[in-house]
Formats: structure tokens, sequence, C-alpha cells
């Protein structure tokens, strides 16, 4: 298979070569009409000036008597030869006063004979050169009783056109040779950068993700070049957060394992009269670890899904101030290990959206989760739903008075595997599903937040229908 260098270059050259052909053919045409036709012109124009000059002394005068004539009042000894033939085309005389036996049949003295005036370019049969020739009729009263024949070697004019089709044919391959050396130079330059991306794609395919394609212009190809670079680093940027996130999840799992067989293996061995607390102890513990475990593999199964594009939702109409609700109060208990208050405040009526309770509970625990890690004790987070009438839609907004989240982190906690440099433990996942999950329902999870000012995050789904009254009634979760 060719290369694109090689294409380009051949493609380049047939064009070059054709136009430089036709160009060509065009020049040699130009300059044969031009010197031929100028020689033949001048040798007609001769002819007939000579003729009109002496043709009523020649038609007077017997054959014999016009080549006498001829010698003694037309051969000036110029370039041009004079004959004189019979009206069978017969060599009776010519200008330098020989007489060889030799009869000519060309174009030129056949339309004599016939009686018009007649032309011819090519060999003597007898000089054996080539000439052009204009052959004019002598008439009597009413026949042709000899032949002018005015000829004009054309060895300079073959000379001269012979230099110029050389001339032309060195200029031709002169401008076809560098044509080829431009056309390698352009597509040098043209294929340069892509053999550039080439290399560092190999390099990419065997592991090494440093390399990068060297950016050489500003045209398309150059801007390939810093796209295929940017898609690199993003590609490494995301190879780190696998590892990070594998290297995160491995020590998540690790954690409450460890725990489960610690506690599993002291109870196993503990003495019969042992204290029930520390039974008990060991038995939340496993519980708790159990419980994080749990988490863990659904976010996972969750991730799997959601990449797979098979997360399927259970959609129903609803009111979506039931989960909201039942969500704060499943979560309220966390209040007294964690000296955060949580506040809800929900719309006066029902607001109806069409989605999956289940999916739309687990994103609003994970949201409150995660401000209940964020919010340091003697915080606050409040929780409301709310209505946009303009904008036909339903909000859950989740806020928090907790340590905020640093500007470089804020566009990038909703992606996956992406951990905050907060130092909490966590998959890396729950804002990525939420997020998914919220646009599977036609909505969107925006995060705001300031470092030091805490997190504001908004849910907005469509809804279906509300209670004309909007107000809000706050409630304040003992």
């Amino acid at each position: 298979m060719r290369s694109i260098k090689a294409k380009m270059v051949w493609s380049y050259l047939l064009l070059i070569a054709l136009v430089v052909a036709v160009l060509g053919a065009a020049f040699v045409i130009l300059i044969w009409n031009y010197y031929y036709g100028s020689a033949q012109s001048s040798v007609k124009q001769r002819a007939e000036s000579a003729f009109t000059q002496h043709s009523r002394s020649l038609t007077s005068l017997s054959l014999h008597d016009q080549a006498d004539y001829l010698l003694q009042n037309m051969a000036d000894g110029g370039p041009t030869r004079i004959q004189l033939l019979s009206s069978e085309g017969e060599l009776r005389i010519d200008s330098d006063g020989f007489a060889p036996r030799i009869r000519y049949s060309s174009a030129d003295v056949r339309s004599a004979m016939a009686g018009q005036t007649g032309t011819w370019s090519g060999v003597d049969p007898y000089y054996g050169e080539r000439v052009t020739s204009v052959t004019v009729p002598l008439r009597g009263d009413t026949r042709v009783v000899s032949l002018l024949r005015y000829t004009s070697s054309l060895e300079r004019v073959d000379s001269m056109v012979g230099q110029l089709i050389q001339m032309a044919v060195i200029t031709g391959i002169s401008v076809i040779l560098l044509f080829l050396g431009l056309s390698l130079f352009l597509a040098q330059r043209i294929v340069g950068p892509i053999q550039e991306l080439k290399r560092a794609a190999r390099y990419m395919a065997e592991g090494d993700w440093t390399k990068r394609a060297m950016k050489r212009s500003g045209d398309e190809i150059g801007q390939l070049s810093e796209t295929f670079n940017v898609m690199v680093s993003e590609l490494n940027k995301r190879e780190k957060l696998k590892n990070d996130f594998i290297s995160s999840i491995s020590h998540e799992l690790r954690t409450p394992l460890t725990s489960i067989k610690g506690w599993s293996e002291t109870l196993k061995e503990s003495e019969p009269d042992r204290d029930d607390e520390e039974v008990k102890l060991g038995l939340s513990i496993i519980s708790k670890e159990t419980e994080r475990l749990t988490g863990l593999v659904e976010d996972l199964l969750d991730f799997s899904k959601l990449s797979a594009s098979s997360m399927e939702l259970h959609t129903e109409v609803l009111d979506l101030n039931g989960p909201v609700k039942e969500t704060v109060r499943q979560l309220a208990v966390r209040e007294e290990g964690t000296r955060v208050k949580l506040m809800a405040s929900y719309a006066a009526g029902p607001i109806v959206v069409s989605g999956d309770a289940n999916r739309l509970k687990q994103v609003v625990i994970n949201l409150i989760d995660n401000a209940f890690k964020f919010t340091p004790p003697g915080g606050t987070i409040r929780v409301a739903t709310t209505v946009s009438e303009e904008l036909h839609v339903a909000r859950v907004t989740v806020s928090d008075t907790g340590c905020g989240i640093e500007a470089e982190d804020l566009p990038h906690v909703t992606e996956k595997f992406y951990k905050a440099s907060s130092g909490q433990g966590g998959s890396g996942l729950g804002l990525a599903i939420c997020k998914e999950i919220i646009e599977l329902h036609g909505g969107e999870l925006r995060i705001d937040s300031e470092r030091g000012a805490g997190t504001i995050a908004t849910i907005t789904i469509p809804y279906s229908s509300c209670s004309k009254s909007s107000v809000l009634s706050a409630e304040k979760i003992e």
C-alpha cells in the first residue's frame, strides 16, 4: 500500500506533467505555424509579386523564350529559387541555369496544372532538402502553357524551430523537476506531522503516556496535533484517576474486611463468661462494616450499569416530597453522633414528577451523607424542595455549612473516579452516579461551593404539576 506522501507526490507530478504537456504542445503548434507559415507566406508574396510584374511578358513568349527571359530578368541570386516548368510539370530551367530531367508532381504543381496557385512544403526530390514552394500557372489564350515555381529552403527555419522545441522540452523537464522537488517538500510538510502523530500513538499503545506530538504549524494538522495532545493529557489524567480509584477502593474494601475478620476471630475464640458488652460491640462493628462494604459494592454495580447503559428506571408518578421526607427521617439519627443539625423545608403542595422513587432517594441520601462528612460539629444541613412555575421544574436543594470545595476541584467532583483532596475516604463514584441518575430523569445536578463557605447541591428535574400554593413550611428535625 502506497503512503500518503507517495500518493500526493504522484498526484502533483501527474498534474504538472499534464499541464506542461498541454502548454508545450500549444507552444510547439504556435511556433510551427508562425515560422513555417511566415516562410510560406514570404515565398507566396514573392511569387505573386513576380507574377504580377512579369506575367504579361511571359505569357506572350514560347517556353524556350520564357526560359531565357527568366534567366535574364527574374534570377536575382537571392535565397528563393525560381523554376520554370512545362504544363506537364517537367523542369525546363531554374534560376541557377540548370535544367535536369525531372518531373514534379507535388501538391503545388498539381494545383498549378489545374489552373490554381498551389503551395507545398516537403523534401525536394532533386535537391534533397526541405523546401516550401509556391507554383503559379502561366496561361495562354485558353490553357496553361507553363508553370512558374518559387521554392525556398527551410533549413534555417527547421534549425530555429528545432532549437525552440529543444528549449521548450528542457524548460518543461525543468519545470516538472522543480515541481517534483516542491511537491516532495509540501508532502513532507503535510505528512511529517502525521508521522509525528503516528509515532506518538505508537508510544501510547506501548504504554508510554509521556510522549506528545509536536505542533509545527497553526493549520488543521497543527490543530489535530494539539487536539491529540489534549486527548493524551486527558487519557493520562483518567488513567491516573483509575489507578487512584483502584488503590483507594482496595483500601476501602480492605479496612472493613480487616475489622470483620478480626472481630469474627475474637468472637469465635471468646470464653463463655465473656462480657456481653464486648460481644455487642463486635457485632455492631461487623454490622457497620458490612453496610459499608455493601455500599461500596452497590456503587460499583451502579457504575458498571451506567457504563454499560443498562441501568433501568422503574418510573411512576409520585410526589417528590415523599422520597425526600423519607430520606431526611432516615438520616436524622446521625444528628446525635455528628452534632450537626439537619433541617428540612418542603413545598406546601405536592410536587408531581415522573421518576424512580428508590433512585431519587439514593441521590438524596448520597448528597446528605456527603454533607454530614464535610460539615464540622455545630454546623447545619438544610434540605429544601421548591418548584419553578416559569421553568416548569422541581428543585431539591441540599446545602451545608461545611468546609466547601477547592475551586480547582469543583469542576471535576461529578467525574468518575475523581476524589477531591480532602483526605476523606470513598470510591469517588457517588456524585458521578447521582449525576447520571438525575440525567436519566431528564434533569440536572449542579454543585456550587466555596472553600470555607459550605456547599450547595441542587437537583433540577421536570415536574408534571404542583399545588397552587408554593409557600414553604419549615420543619426542624429533632
